[in-house]
């Protein structure tokens, strides 16, 4: 605790870092009151409830913050900013011009990234308008009849508010208190935790105690291999030949290069849970639909993707791929090889070149696979546990937590880096 006050305290005392934290409070804040403002015509009681019994579109709300059960102006949450984000990452792989501007730096990723806003809207506009059918349609339509006006200005809404927690997200990690994005995501998951913690008081009996004390040691375990998959690293050692410049002497010095288990981040689950929901999110549109053989196929989709045994399967093995995925698109061996000679490192034992770009490739390769099946472990962890013991009473999912910790961890890190670079300043 005296740590904890004294980095408060260092935190407090300059003013730049304060204004700033201060900033991302705001901006967090105004992000919770917008989730807050409804679009007119819904019935919102009958919303809430239609949420509560689906638990595929349950776990889309908790990571929209209950913008979406609320149909607030920022229903759509970032979902349509981290689906472009996605998209532009893939076509970068298969788009020569895109590559060459990856490897440009900054400059090169800033192009990149405003492509990622352009196309940010266009899905905004597809994914309100695949909202709004799912709602107007159905037994029980929880949308009045909307005429093509009350459409297109329901849909210009929606993709308006997209649009601006893509913005708020930005001005939030021009701060560097955190990833802009990452916050938006933690704050609604985070916003949910008071309204589960007092169901479960509530709906409290004693015949639960053992339960509740078991999901306490569970979270326990989960945050702490949380931290140590977020955290773990294998250091490759790096040594640096000795030059002469002048009448100055440069390198012979001995460090090594970090390689993280997790690489990849939250990345994977949120690529998983997005593409895990998707049959179930078609299958409830298909339901609607006035054909007998689309309606059927519908209700297939909906029953296997309801199966807990199917649903954790595919779960685990997309959150294993992305990883796998993700990070082969942001980790090349070859170039570090390519750098490190380039400045006059090697690994030791090994030739500088395609030897070094070798041996970085199989030792990630190593401790990914590790790394890819513990994070795939941790999101279907909650999913297995609830099936064992016939209970509902996880408060934060595996995707959740992992999410919450991750951010977490990741901003106190940068403010840490801040507060080090004022110090060093001073």
């Amino acid at each position: 605790m005296a740590k904890i006050s004294e980095k408060i305290r260092t935190i407090w005392h300059y003013k730049d870092l304060r204004a700033a934290i201060l900033s991302v409070l705001g901006a967090l804040i105004v992000f919770r009151l917008a989730a807050h403002i409804p679009i007119p015509g819904i019935d919102i009681a009958n919303l809430k409830e239609f949420f509560a019994r689906n638990e595929l579109l349950g776990m889309l709300n908790v990571l929209s913050g209950g913008a979406m059960a609320n149909f607030s102006i920022v229903a759509l949450g970032v979902g349509p900013y981290i689906t472009a984000s996605i998209i532009m990452q893939l076509l970068t792989m298969i788009i020569p011009r895109l590559e060459e501007l990856s490897k440009e730096g900054a400059s090169g990723y800033q192009k990149i990234n405003q492509y990622s806003r352009i196309l940010t809207v266009p899905l905004a506009l597809l994914q309100s308008y695949g909202m709004i059918t799912l709602f107007t349609r159905g037994q029980q339509p929880l949308i009045a009849g909307l005429s093509l006006d009350q459409m297109i200005t329901t849909m210009i809404v929606m993709t308006a508010g997209s649009v601006f927690l893509m913005w708020l997200g930005e001005l939030i990690s021009e701060k560097h208190i955190g990833n802009g994005i990452s916050l938006i995501i933690f704050a609604g998951i985070v916003e949910r935790l008071p309204i589960s913690i007092q169901q479960t008081i509530l709906t409290f009996n004693k015949a639960q105690i053992t339960n509740i004390v078991l999901f306490v040691v569970l979270g326990f375990i989960t945050i702490a291999g949380v931290v140590a998959l977020t955290q773990g690293q294998r250091n490759i050692p790096v040594s640096f030949a000795r030059r002469i410049r002048g009448m100055r002497m440069y390198g012979g010095t001995d460090t090594y290069l970090p390689l993280r288990v997790n690489q990849a981040g939250m990345i994977p689950i949120i690529f998983a849970i997005s593409l895990v929901l998707l049959p179930s999110l078609v299958g409830q549109f298909l339901t609607t639909s006035h054909s007998v053989f689309l309606s059927s196929l519908g209700r297939t989709l909906i029953n296997i993707f309801h199966n807990q045994i199917i649903y954790s399967i595919v779960y685990f093995v997309l959150v294993v791929a992305f990883t796998y995925f993700y990070t082969s698109i942001i980790f090349h061996p070859s170039q570090i090889a390519e750098h490190l000679q380039k400045q006059g490192g090697f690994i030791p034992g090994l030739r500088p070149g395609a030897s070094t770009a070798d041996y970085l490739n199989s030792v990630n390769n190593r401790i990914m696979l590790a790394g890819a099946v513990s994070l795939g472990l941790i999101a279907v962890l909650p999913i297995i546990t609830q099936n064992v013991f016939r209970t509902q009473a996880m408060i934060v999912g595996g995707a959740s937590l992992l999410i919450v910790v991750s951010v977490v961890l990741e901003t106190v890190q940068q403010i840490e880096a801040q507060i080090s670079m004022r110090e060093y300043e001073r």
